[in-house]
C-alpha cells in the first residue's frame, strides 16, 4: 500500500494555478490507471513501512513510517508489486512526495 502523507502539499496546493492543479490531478489519475493499482486492505504494523521522499530530484528511502506529526494521511493506492524497488519507483511519482509530503510504502496483511 502507498500511503500518501500530505504534509505541506495541502498548503502549497492553494498557491498553484488552476492549470498546475489540473496537471497534478492528471498525475494522480495516471498513477491510479497504472498496472497493478487497485483498492484497499488491512495493513501490516507500522514498523514494516518504508518511507519515500523526493528531494532535489533524488528518491530517498527510510525504514519505518514518516514520523513528523504535521503529516496527515491524504490518500492511498493499493499496488501489487513484484518487489519493494518497483513500489518505491511508483511512490516517487506521487506529487505529494515532492510537494512537502511523503509516501509510505507498507505491505498488506495476507490471509
Amino acid at each position: 500500500m502507498l500511503l500518501i502523507q500530505s504534509g505541506d502539499a495541502l498548503t502549497n496546493w492553494e498557491t498553484l494555478s488552476e492549470d498546475e492543479q489540473k496537471s497534478i490531478m492528471g498525475e494522480y489519475f495516471a498513477i491510479s490507471e497504472s498496472p497493478g493499482v487497485t483498492g484497499g486492505a488491512q495493513l501490516q504494523p507500522v514498523d514494516t513501512a518504508t518511507t519515500v521522499r523526493v528531494q532535489d530530484g533524488q528518491t530517498l528511502t527510510t525504514d519505518g513510517p514518516f514520523a513528523e506529526t504535521k503529516e496527515a494521511l491524504g490518500g492511498y493506492y493499493l499496488v501489487e508489486s513484484d518487489n519493494l524497488d518497483s513500489a518505491i519507483e511508483l511512490a516517487a511519482r506521487i506529487p505529494a512526495a515532492r510537494m512537502g509530503g511523503a509516501v509510505e510504502v507498507r505491505p498488506v496483511v495476507e490471509r
